[in-house]
């Protein structure tokens, strides 16, 4: 694949691994906190609401490693310790009772406000056009996820 960075107007090569990484562990954060999300909530429909969510975060990982790799870049492993620290937070709250529905979507659309701040950073980088595309989708992708949450929790709030 030829490499697009040879223009005097575009990021390094190593610029763009490096947005592409951060975004990596964003996403990994989201599959690891949905994840524990679905595996603590009691709701049948929030169960299967984090699990979806989980894998479209998963799926928008893969998809960052494979530019990464395609940029010579090696994908980072794993995701941020704040992220570690937010499942820890929903599992300490499942263990001690407090893993209502409402509790949980309040941690998801937390993860979610920062999920959609790390992509509005990354689309002010500097970025090749075809990677501008996959993470304008992807961060659309995030827009979404967040507005899901914050309405289920909306309507949590108001039972």
């Amino acid at each position: 694949m030829a490499n697009h960075m040879n223009t005097a107007d575009t990021a390094t090569t190593e610029d763009v691994v490096e947005v592409l990484n951060d975004l990596l562990e964003n996403s990994r954060d989201g599959e690891y906190g949905f994840r524990a999300c679905a595996e603590e909530v009691d709701s049948p429909q929030l169960k299967q609401v984090f699990q979806s969510r989980s894998a479209e975060c998963a799926k928008g990982a893969a998809e960052l490693v494979q530019l990464i790799q395609r940029f010579g870049g090696s994908p980072d492993k794993g995701g941020t310790v704040t992220g570690a620290m937010h499942r820890g937070w929903v599992h300490v709250k499942g263990s001690v009772g407090a893993n209502s529905a409402l509790s949980m979507l309040e941690e998801c659309e937390r993860g979610e406000d920062a999920a959609v701040a790390r992509y509005r950073k990354a689309l002010k980088a500097d970025l090749p056009a075809d990677v501008r595309a996959v993470i304008q989708q992807q961060a659309e992708g995030a827009k979404r996820n967040h507005d899901q949450i914050k309405r289920l929790r909306d309507e949590m709030r108001s039972k």
